[in-house]
C-alpha cells in the first residue's frame, strides 16, 4: 500500500494544533514502513524536506520503523482498539524507535497527529 507522503508537509503546515505542538521540534526523522523509507527534515514542527528512500547509511536524529501490517491497521479509517495510536503500535511490537528518543517523547502529540494525517489519504 503506497503512502500519501507527498502532501504531508502541506497538511502538517495547515493543521494549527501540529504547528503549536511542534513549534520547538527540530529533527531529521527516518520513517520506515517495511521496505519503503522517507527522510523528513523537521524544523520548528514544519516538514521542510521529504526525501524518499532507499538510503545507504542515512543520518537521522530519530528513526520510526513500522511493521507494514501493523501500520495498515493504524491507517484504517477507524482503527481497531489497540491499533489506534503510536504507543499502541509500540506495545504490539509494530513500531520500533531508534536514535535520540527525546524529540519523540517531548513532541509525542506532534508525531501522533502527523502520522494520523496519513489516514485521510491511505484508502485512495
Amino acid at each position: 500500500m503506497p503512502l500519501p507522503m507527498e502532501g504531508l508537509p502541506a497538511r502538517i503546515a495547515a493543521t494549527p494544533a501540529l504547528r503549536r505542538w511542534g513549534r520547538c521540534l527540530d529533527a531529521d526523522v527516518l520513517l520506515e514502513v517495511g521496505a519503503e523509507s522517507w527522510l523528513l527534515t523537521v524544523r520548528d514542527g514544519q516538514v521542510l524536506g521529504l526525501r524518499p528512500g532507499p538510503f545507504v547509511l542515512p543520518s537521522f536524529t530519530l528513526a520510526l520503523r513500522l511493521d507494514p501490517a501493523g501500520f495498515a491497521r493504524f491507517l484504517a479509517p477507524e482503527p481497531p482498539p489497540g491499533w489506534h495510536d503510536l504507543m499502541a503500535l509500540r506495545r504490539h511490537g509494530a513500531l520500533r524507535l531508534e536514535g535520540d528518543l527525546v524529540p519523540f517523547f517531548a513532541h509525542l502529540f506532534w508525531f501522533k497527529g502527523a502520522l494520523a494525517l496519513l489516514r485521510e489519504g491511505a484508502g485512495t
